[in-house]
């Protein structure tokens, strides 16, 4: 396993916070095909699985650059209740001080890296949609 594969996410709720489960958003025919088509291709990449849950966040479609369409879950509802975690960023003119000297750099594009880190078991139920 990756390093990213190993870190498993955790979402810390509120106490007391009960489970949330919005409607789902209304679709025309074109987005209801490509929301099918999408489902699929991340059933088979092992990005999602069939389940049941008490949690449930509602699914809409963005429109990229190349007018394709990115499938988006809408989250802010169990944002509200996430106990948020927080970390100091590094100053950014420090970050350009430890490259001084360096010869090569480089760049990746993280396509589907939202889907590289593994969710804890306990919490995967939160990210039903």
């Amino acid at each position: 396993l990756t390093d990213a594969l190993r870190t498993q996410i955790t979402n810390d709720i509120r106490n007391g916070a009960e489970p949330i489960s919005k409607a789902p958003y209304r679709m025309v025919p074109v987005e209801l095909k490509e929301l099918k088509k999408q489902l699929q291709e991340m059933l088979e990449n092992g990005f999602i699985r069939p389940s049941v849950s008490p949690w449930g966040a509602p699914v809409l479609f963005v429109k990229k650059k190349d007018r394709s369409m990115r499938l988006c879950n809408d989250y802010r509802e169990l944002n509200r209740i996430t106990i948020r975690n927080r970390y100091p960023l590094p100053r950014i003119d420090d970050l350009f001080d430890q490259l001084q000297g360096a010869k090569y750099f480089s760049k990746i594009d993280l396509r589907s890296g939202y889907h590289q880190l593994r969710v804890k078991d306990q919490d995967i139920s939160k990210t039903a949609f």
